[in-house]
């Protein structure tokens, strides 16, 4: 966790058993391999106690800089997450020792857990995103929806929206937000102020086509700048399918599809 990194450590690190486990997940999961999660089982309550001692450990530790907002138990015996924001660290039952990098890692099944987790905290609810700042496009009957952020200088961005148009029954959102500095808002503007968005936008993350207008329109670029803060959309691209789940970054087309077809569904 940047912020928590930042602070003086208190030499109390999560190690011995704990940091081997960590150290040894890390270092044998196959690189690249991928695993479809089992269903989670309920999280057994953590009692008061520990939630209370845990917190004054950590408060302690960090003088009162960060709130903790949830303590769960984790699959491997005696280890606690703890959730502040969106990051996740790692404490020993008796709020002892911490560990502020690392992914817990299920070695049997080869499933991140730390990484489904933080998919469910970074997870939205779809249908309370402001659409009308965005530009639609359906395809085929449009069953399939999602939302991405795009900036126009973003290359990662014109590879997937070339991707893109190979797609089939889909309904895309995209909201165009200006992060990556230069001549990002003036893009932005331009394709902002055009009469038709969805062509103006795909023919300048296809072929570099600029729109002719001056860009000098009302937009909503400052409005999907707030919107982005509040969703911590801090890269493009960034997707979000219509159960809420976030991919950030760029993937290939066919895990694209896949991905689509799997949070498709609520």
């Amino acid at each position: 966790m940047s912020d928590v990194m930042g602070n003086q450590y208190a030499s109390r690190i999560l190690r011995g058993v704990a940091g081997a486990v960590f150290t040894l997940a890390l270092g044998m999961a196959p690189a690249g391999a991928q695993q479809r999660p089992a269903p989670a089982a309920k999280a057994e309550e953590v009692p008061p106690a520990v939630v209370a001692a845990v917190r004054a450990s950590i408060e302690a530790w960090t003088r009162g800089n960060y709130r903790i907002d949830e303590v769960r138990r984790t699959p491997m015996p005696n280890l606690l997450e703890v959730r502040i924001g969106n990051d996740l660290l790692y404490v020993d039952e008796k709020a002892q020792y911490i560990l502020v990098q690392g992914e817990l890692i299920d070695m049997k099944s080869n499933r991140n857990l730390t990484r489904e987790r933080l998919d469910e905290v970074l997870a939205i609810d779809f249908d309370t995103l402001p659409l009308d700042l965005a530009f639609k496009q359906v395809v085929g009957n449009g069953k399939r929806r999602f939302a991405v952020f795009e900036d126009p200088n973003c290359g990662y961005c014109r590879k997937m929206r070339a991707e893109m148009v190979n797609l089939d029954n889909v309904t895309i959102y995209t909201f165009v937000i200006a992060i990556l500095g230069g001549d990002s808002d003036l893009k932005a503007r331009k394709v902002l102020c055009a009469a038709d968005k969805v062509r103006a936008w795909s023919d300048l993350m296809l072929t570099g086509k600029i729109p002719g207008n001056a860009g000098t329109c009302d937009t909503p670029l400052e409005k999907i700048r707030a919107l982005s803060r509040k969703l911590n959309v801090s890269a493009t691209p960034t997707t979000f399918f219509a159960n809420g789940r976030r991919l950030p970054g760029y993937v290939p087309a066919a895990k694209f599809e896949q991905l689509l077809n799997e949070h498709s569904a609520k």
